[in-house]
């Protein structure tokens, strides 16, 4: 076999192998889904246990379970505290948004062109409650693979050690330790990925309510957590988190929504101009384009409701790349998230 010839084989294998675990992705691509999402419990708890191992030094064990009572009581403490408030102002939330969105619909209908923008919506506009309403049904579909999550992320905190070892193991003798090297720089990543998220989450909700607090809008809380909890969806959840918040404007006339508006886009600039830019040099930064690349491909890989994992999957993909092609194929030099603060440690 000639040289051109072993060449031209190697490529055509690698392509056939790419092409390959593409298919298998898909098709396991429910499977992929719980297994992000167990390993992002893992790391919430690793997170939260890290300052009872490393200050109390407590027993990994108890610092866990310390961890995991902590989550529980953020959790239900939440719930307990703000749940009332919560919900009523949720329902008026969502009651005002459908008005405004039945009063934006008869503005529509009384010209030419609003009839005509109307005419291109194919069936009948859905109301908020309806769609709340099909989220729930999604949701309690879910209940069985969030359940799945939660307690594989628990079984993967316990004993990282184990299934690190595991997961090194289903490769080659001489890949077994470029395996258990790439799982450590991953885990640092998502680590350092979700302390930043958390930060961006917690200060873009405390933002977004303060400001609808000024404006006067109706149920700020309920608006602030949306805009919170959107936030842990790249790009796209700070703009359906200003949706329902524009809604309630229009119901209080003009002059809220642009206020509204206004503040959004604010918060957003600062947001993206000034925090984002702080917690990404100190945790992960992975550049724009390719996380909104990596959206568009995780959504048709693996359907809309994958857009929840769409950041975590493409940090998981930005530095194995990093790592097993740009530094171990092409032997550039690259840095990882977390390598140097690993290595003097």
């Amino acid at each position: 076999m000639t040289a051109a010839t072993s060449e031209f084989v190697k490529r055509a294998a690698i392509a056939v192998g790419l092409a390959s675990v593409a298919f298998l992705a898909w098709y396991l691509r429910d499977f992929l889904l719980v297994l992000v999402g167990s390993v992002l419990v893992a790391t919430l708890l690793e997170l939260v246990s890290e300052p009872f191992v490393r200050w109390c030094r407590l027993p990994r064990w108890a610092a866990l379970l310390i961890a995991g009572l902590l989550v529980l009581v953020a959790i239900g403490g939440s719930a307990f505290l703000f749940g009332t408030q919560m919900s009523s102002e949720l329902e008026d939330v969502l009651s005002r948004a459908n008005s405004a969105t039945t009063s934006i619909t008869k503005t529509l209908q009384n010209s030419q062109f609003g009839r005509l923008v109307l005419s291109h919506i194919s069936g009948e506009m859905p109301s908020l409650s309806s769609l709340l309403g099909d989220v729930l049904k999604i949701s309690l579909h879910l209940v069985e693979a969030v359940i799945f999550i939660v307690f594989a992320g628990i079984y993967l905190a316990a004993q990282p050690d184990l299934y690190r070892s595991g997961a090194a193991y289903l490769f080659p003798g001489k890949s077994r330790l470029i395996a258990a090297d790439t799982i450590d720089d991953i885990g640092r990543a998502l680590r350092l990925w979700l302390l930043g998220q958390l930060i961006q989450m917690l200060l873009i909700g405390l933002l977004s309510t303060f400001a609808l607090w000024l404006i006067g809008l109706p149920s700020p809380l309920a608006l602030g957590a949306i805009a919170g909890i959107a936030e842990f969806i790249p790009y796209l959840g700070p703009i359906l988190a200003a949706i329902p918040a524009l809604l309630v404007a229009v119901t209080q006339g003009l002059h809220p929504v642009l206020w509204t508006l206004v503040a959004y886009i604010a918060i957003h600039q600062v947001e993206g101009n000034l925090i984002a830019p702080i917690i990404q040099r100190h945790m992960v930064l992975v550049p724009p384009a390719t996380l909104l690349l990596s959206i568009v491909a995780i959504s048709l890989l693996f359907g809309n409701a994958a857009i929840v994992f769409a950041a975590p999957m493409t940090v998981i993909s930005f530095v194995a790349v990093k790592k097993l092609y740009v530094r171990d194929s092409l032997g550039q030099s690259t840095s990882l998230p977390g390598e140097a603060d690993a290595e003097r440690l």
